[in-house]
């Protein structure tokens, strides 16, 4: 199993080296344009996380998606745990349960990716999603001990829905709130808090299980995901990456504004909206 694993992965590195490039020969869209006018080769690493975390909506974000992404790493850490104490002997499906809770998180992740796309309702989509997560947290809770089995599959099934499909919608979110920062310094700064968090509750749920019983170790994270659902209703939608895509650049004539469509990684024009916001 390990060499097939190594197997994919020199594979998959391969492929990167070769077929992957660091951007497109033309942006993508007008904001992505802007993006590169705005990049500054002297800016640094650390400059840009310190704009970032005065960015008051941001850092809701990555409180709240750390509270979420722990929360579901705690989950499927301590799930065979959970199942055994429930349901002794089952350990075959303990893995399937986490199993199903992948696969219905890969529909969910899939799903609420292209409602984003079509609606660009990015904090309500958020806040829909991050209630529902804790709304099947909290059913997950309360029928892990009820001694139906096929009770279980379906609501982490459902948990795992909305907890793995909330993860795209935070990083496309952050995008909007940070652009036009690095796309790959606020990601980081996500994976950063999921993996603080992460590991505190993967932790003290254990402890919590070990001295209560899995019944309190749940409610332990419904709390966290209550406040974290609380944090994200007070995000500001500053859609920034949005309005750089709607705005142009005004007094031009007709055929120059068709040939900056064109030519937008070397015409392009920043909005002093934009430009304004990133100083």
């Amino acid at each position: 199993m390990f060499y097939i694993i190594a197997g994919v992965a020199t594979l998959l590195f391969i492929l990167v080296i070769i077929v992957f490039k660091e951007k497109p020969k033309h942006p993508p869209s007008r904001a992505q344009s802007l993006s590169y006018a705005l990049a500054s080769p002297d800016a640094s690493y650390l400059s840009s996380i310190v704009r970032l975390f005065k960015n008051l909506n941001f850092v809701l974000l990555i409180i709240t998606y750390g509270l979420n992404a722990g929360a579901f790493y705690a989950l499927s850490t301590l799930l065979n745990r959970m199942v055994i104490l429930h349901y002794p002997g089952e350990e075959v499906n303990a893995g399937r349960i986490g199993l199903t809770i992948v696969i219905s998180g890969m529909l969910g992740a899939m799903i609420s990716g292209i409602w984003l796309d079509r609606t660009k309702t990015y904090k309500e989509t958020t806040l829909v999603v991050y209630i529902m997560a804790l709304v099947g947290m909290v059913v997950y809770t309360l029928t892990l001990n009820l001694g139906h089995l096929w009770v279980v599959f379906i609501t982490a099934g459902a948990m795992g829905f909305f907890m793995t499909g909330y993860l795209p919608l935070g990083f496309e979110f952050a995008v909007e709130l940070t652009y036009p920062e690095s796309e790959g310094i606020s990601s980081g700064l996500l994976n950063m808090s999921a993996q603080v968090f992460g590991i505190i509750f993967t932790i003290s749920q254990g402890q919590i299980i070990d001295n209560y019983g899995t019944g309190p170790g749940n409610i332990f994270l419904c709390v966290f995901l209550t406040l974290g659902a609380v944090l994200t209703a007070f995000i500001r939608a500053d859609l920034r990456r949005q309005k750089a895509n709607k705005e142009t650049p005004e007094n031009k004539p007709a055929e120059e504004e068709e040939e900056e469509e064109e030519e937008e990684s070397k015409t392009s024009k920043a909005p002093t909206s934009v430009l304004e916001e990133h100083l």
